[in-house]
């Protein structure tokens, strides 16, 4: 607790109730008292007394995993007449709404009062720690295995979707609806080997499952994470990152991607979770789409209590704008989130290779180049290539005789489609000359349910040759080709309609952030995770 409040008479404010949509809150001095409201909500039924101890007692409970002294226990009201215990109360000692997590992101913003980044950066990498922590800790069984499942993931956005789609929000914009599910949809077909794998690695956990900024409180001692949801413990299992994912996506919508960030960072190295950035956006997503679906639910809820026609009330009006926005979120994360794979081809000399190298560090990609795999799969060292005679046995015309390039190209497409499965977008790095060879990766995109991209690398014949005799001369790179190999490339060219052309004359492709704008201008939005 942040003691120095505690110790000015009245810095608390004057008493007051926070209301929630099942429960009231009691803030007075340093304490918290809450109640349940004794409602049924579908989801949720309190309409007994037996029932609000059970929910209470359990907040309590799975609270205490990661914030024992805010959580003390839970009180008895007794009628004062039979002393027959007519309600339950949770208490809890009070946290100082300015070291809040949302209200310090407020804080950052132009305007707001000063605050210390380092501070709230080194307050968010432990929030980061703990959960990691929280996760590590998480008990295993097939129950909570069973939420990391494909069926059961497509399920709760299958849901979620449709139960958008019924309110006002999904009424009025039924399209972004549509390119959620579509996206959602294609990513989840394909990532059935990355999904077991989690499953197999221990990564679904019973976490916090309500993770927001909110409930996070930096203070001076270390942060204090609160209000778990206790109301259901299937909704806790998930996948860690679809748990520290929606901390994440907060802040994110709060204007804090660089915070969301930091958190994402910490929590990799504390837990070690290697997950493809592919899967954290995916997560991310999900997480924007419940956040919307139940902003929109409020919107009808406050509408009505508005007494208005829908969407006319000032708070039904705020609720609306940010459910449309949260989906629109979703949408982007969904598109950040998309497993790529990317062709950058072009004749010997082009530039492809170093297109190919920045390209992947804007897609957060891996990258297979054909050189490398050539050496690789004749026992060579990548960086010990050196020219040979032409015609030789392990000569630049051996190893680019049609058999040798077809298992080059083959090797290369079966490992980008165990890449792609476990959601690792990959770049192939090659000449890409002939069409067969394109509509053989064409196929492992479609199986894989990745977004084929192809790009054709471009420059004059004179800078081609000037670059591989550099290139030659500097040696140390695991290219054999010479200018007679690429005479041969120029004589075997097929059109390439479907490729985005690039002169890598004009585009500066050992620039990454020229390369990063190209990128986003032509491909879209990239990943942040």
């Amino acid at each position: 607790m942040d003691t120095s409040d505690r110790s000015v008479p009245g810095a608390w404010g004057p008493p007051f109730v926070v209301e929630t949509h099942s429960s009231l809150i009691f803030l007075c001095g340093d304490e918290a008292h809450k109640v349940r409201k004794p409602i049924d909500l579908g989801f949720l039924d309190n309409r007994t007394v037996g029932a609000r101890g059970r929910q209470s007692r359990r907040e309590v409970e799975l609270n205490r995993r990661l914030a024992p002294d805010v959580y003390l226990g839970v009180l008895e009201v007794l009628d004062p007449d039979d002393d027959e215990v007519v309600d339950h109360v949770v208490r809890m000692r009070r946290l100082p709404d300015r070291l809040g997590l949302a209200r310090l992101v407020q804080a950052r913003e132009p305007g707001g009062r000063r605050v210390r980044d380092t501070d709230v950066f080194g307050g968010v990498g432990e929030v980061a720690r703990q959960i990691a922590q929280l996760h590590a800790r998480s008990p295993h069984s097939p129950e909570i295995d069973a939420a990391g499942e494909p069926e059961t993931i497509h399920g709760l956005w299958t849901d979620s979707l449709e139960h958008l789609r019924r309110l006002a929000v999904g009424r009025d914009a039924p399209e972004i609806v549509d390119d959620i599910a579509a996206l959602s949809d294609t990513y989840l077909r394909g990532r059935g080997p990355l999904l077991r794998s989690r499953i197999d690695a221990g990564r679904i956990v019973d976490g916090h499952g309500d993770l927001v900024a909110a409930d996070v409180y930096l203070l001076p001692d270390g942060p204090r994470i609160i209000d778990c949801l206790e109301f259901d413990d299937g909704l806790r299992f998930g996948d860690a990152m679809a748990d520290i994912g929606f901390l994440a996506m907060d802040l994110d919508r709060l204007g804090a991607r660089d915070l969301a960030v930091v958190l994402l960072e910490a929590y990799r190295a504390a837990s070690g979770d290697d997950a493809p950035p592919s899967l954290v956006h995916h997560y991310l997503a999900y997480r924007a789409l419940v956040r919307a679906k139940v902003t929109a639910i409020r919107a009808e809820q406050a509408d009505q209590a508005e007494q208005v026609e829908r969407g006319e009330g000032p708070a039904a009006i705020a609720d609306a704008r940010l459910a449309l926005r949260l989906a629109d979120t979703a949408v982007d994360s969904l598109l950040r989130g998309r497993v790529r794979l990317v062709l950058v081809g072009g004749v010997s000399g082009s530039g492809k290779s170093t297109l190919a190298s920045a390209l992947a560090d804007s897609l957060r990609a891996e990258v297979l180049r054909s050189d490398v795999v050539r050496l690789e799969m004749r026992g060579a060292a990548k960086d010990t290539a050196t020219p040979a005679a032409p015609g030789t046995p392990g000569s630049p015309a051996d190893g680019y005789s049609e058999a040798a390039v077809d298992a080059v190209y083959d090797e290369m497409l079966r490992r980008a489609a165990e890449l792609l499965g476990q959601g690792r977008s990959v770049v192939l790095d090659a000449t890409w000359l002939q069409p067969r060879r394109r509509t053989a990766a064409e196929t492992v995109a479609a199986d894989t349910h990745a977004e084929l991209v192809e790009i054709s690398c471009t420059a004059p014949r004179d800078d081609l040759v000037r670059r591989i005799t550099e290139r030659a001369r500097r040696g140390g790179d695991p290219s054999q080709a010479t200018p007679r190999v690429l005479d041969a490339q120029l004589a075997d060219l097929a059109p390439w309609p479907e490729a985005l052309d690039v002169d890598t004359t004009e585009l500066d492709t050992r620039d990454p952030d020229a390369v990063h704008a190209w990128a986003a201008r032509e491909l879209g939005p990239l990943p942040w995770v």
